[in-house]
């Protein structure tokens, strides 16, 4: 995976920017407006930082720093840093975040369930976790999907995640809101609360 986001580093932005820019400002207005430390993990090429408001400070974490570096422009006017590092292993203490933005990576990793809870676990109880990204419904057959998935996931996603089935595996967390953005409802906006 290290090696794939590397490569796609430059074409990134133009593949996914335009499509998904409203969605992310519609979860990003979830954030509260108290100055916070956010977390926000995946941070890819920065395609959420220009969308973020200026009072909290956000650290981002990504697995290539090829990544990394492209999203060092777009935090201009933010208290930002960046942090090379793996999200289903997170290099912070417990407790470290406010809030948490995991927009397009639990889809994208691995064991999504490890990167759930290392969330949980570095975020205090209250805060909120905001997701934005594409799930199979529960008991979704989805054939073409699952047909591809073993191909795509090797290069840049993974095409069978329930989100269910992850959040079952965190208790830690209570889903707030949940709602369809994209492609019929295949990527939803959830919100979810730190208990």
């Amino acid at each position: 995976m290290k090696r794939s986001y590397a490569l796609i580093s430059p074409f990134y932005d133009s593949a996914v920017a335009t499509a998904t820019r409203g969605q992310r400002e519609r979860s990003l207005a979830a954030l509260p407006q108290v100055p916070a430390k956010v977390l926000i993990s995946g941070v890819g090429t920065g395609l959420d930082l220009p969308l973020l408001p200026p009072q909290h400070r956000y650290v981002g974490i990504d697995l290539t720093w090829a990544m990394l570096r492209r999203s060092l422009p777009r935090a201009a006017g933010l208290d930002f840093c960046c942090v090379q590092g793996d999200a289903q292993r997170l290099p912070f203490a417990g407790r470290s975040f406010d809030h948490a933005i995991l927009h397009l990576i639990l889809a994208v990793l691995p064991d999504p369930v490890a990167c759930l809870r290392e969330t949980a676990r570095v975020v205090v109880p209250g805060g909120q976790v905001l997701i934005f990204d594409k799930f199979l419904q529960a008991g979704q057959w989805a054939p073409l999907r699952r047909l591809v998935n073993p191909l795509v996931r090797r290069v840049a996603t993974r095409l069978d995640v329930v989100f269910e089935q992850v959040l079952e595996k965190t208790p830690e967390f209570v889903v707030e809101s949940d709602q369809p953005a994209l492609a019929g409802g295949w990527f939803r906006l959830i919100r979810l609360r730190r208990v």
